[in-house]
């Protein structure tokens, strides 16, 4: 590894297109009336904002070594909650928009996982 994969600026900056990737998937779901009956998945996009906003005071403060280890500490629940809606979302709708959304986090999640270096991906 050179210097600049271990920075965890530089890791975090890698991170921040998948971080905007899990906010609009995040953003969709919040408001999708189709979700609104099943509280279940309702923790998909929460999880998703905790997960992106648990950074965001140390990232402000430039502290990316403390912002780094937030968002890995968050991983396991980003992880669950697309592990959640990859498994459920057909029975909410299988409208394209749905589809796309279960592609999109599912692909957000692997990727940002191999960002941050965090194993079991899916």
């Amino acid at each position: 590894m050179t210097a600049e994969s271990d920075d965890p600026k530089a890791i975090l900056d890698r991170a921040a297109p998948q971080l905007a990737h899990l906010w609009m998937i995040r953003t969709f779901l919040k408001h999708a009336e189709e979700v609104q009956d099943h509280d279940d998945v309702l923790e998909v996009p929460r999880a998703l904002f905790d997960a992106i906003r648990a950074a965001e005071p140390s990232m402000e403060a430039g502290d990316y070594t403390r912002a780094l280890h937030k968002l890995r500490g968050k991983f396991p629940k980003v992880e669950a909650a697309r592990d959640l809606y990859l498994a459920r979302y057909r029975e909410i709708s299988d409208h394209t928009n749905h589809q796309m959304a279960a592609l999109s986090l599912d692909a957000a999640v692997k990727a940002l996982g191999e960002i941050i270096s965090v194993k079991g991906t899916g």
